[in-house]
């Protein structure tokens, strides 16, 4: 019998979000009864196969140990760095302390609350079977323009083959850690953990999420993710 293969979950959480223009950073803004943050990490640890989770803060944060989630006995905090990458890297090696180099992490944005449970369980039943990494992502429905320096189309871009990344990005929680440790070591700045892994020369795969997993990043952001919030507690 293949032993199951342990998930774990990584939440960067050092941002202060700015665009917000908040009085705090975003991923403490209340929706639902809840912190954002809470939210999102709340969606990790509600499928089963997430052994536990963690979350990297701002060296500075005063709010988070104050949230009931992190009462959680699954839930570990460490210090995070100044960019997505670093933050993220600090959290890989506090699991590297805790698991196997071949174990899974999914890696999720603290200012997506809204991931739904379906679309978590479809990304890790797809890694896992194909033994590949692999992306949250969403089709571009739009017509997509490539603007020129002067802010002129320069063409229309063919949107059969562009996907908005989302989160959760999951890969082997040691190729993650090397992969983002050799894009550092070579300057080159990463957006996402995928950016790392294809830099690195891993294949990552595409699996199709939901519209309603929005990372929250201006203020009228707040309003779809708060019904989409309600909209599952109804359900519930």
């Amino acid at each position: 019998m293949q032993q199951q293969q342990r998930c774990w979950g990584v939440v960067p959480a050092a941002g202060i979000g700015s665009r917000m223009n908040a009085g705090m950073p975003k991923q403490y803004l209340e929706l639902a009864g809840k912190t954002i943050l809470e939210h999102s990490v709340n969606a990790l640890l509600a499928n089963t196969r997430i052994a536990g989770v963690v979350v990297a803060l701002h060296p500075g944060d005063t709010r988070a140990m104050q949230l009931p989630v992190f009462d959680d006995t699954r839930i570990e905090h460490v210090e995070g760095g100044e960019q997505r990458s670093d933050s993220v890297l600090a959290a890989l090696v506090a699991l590297l302390a805790r698991g196997e180099p071949r174990d899974w992490v999914l890696v999720h944005d603290a200012a997506r609350p809204c991931l739904p449970a379906d679309d978590l369980a479809l990304l890790i039943d797809r890694v896992i079977s194909r033994e590949m990494g692999g992306i949250l992502a969403a089709a571009i429905a739009d017509t997509v323009k490539l603007a020129d320096e002067e802010g002129l189309v320069e063409r229309t871009l063919d949107r059969a083959r562009l996907w908005r990344a989302q989160t959760p990005q999951m890969f082997r929680l040691g190729e993650l850690h090397g992969a983002i440790m050799s894009a550092q070591r070579q300057g080159v700045a990463i957006t996402d953990e995928a950016s790392a892994m294809e830099l690195a020369g891993h294949q990552v795969q595409l699996v199709p999420g939901s519209q309603r997993n929005l990372k929250i990043t201006q203020p009228g952001d707040l309003p779809l993710a708060s019904w989409y919030l309600g909209e599952e507690g109804v359900d519930s």
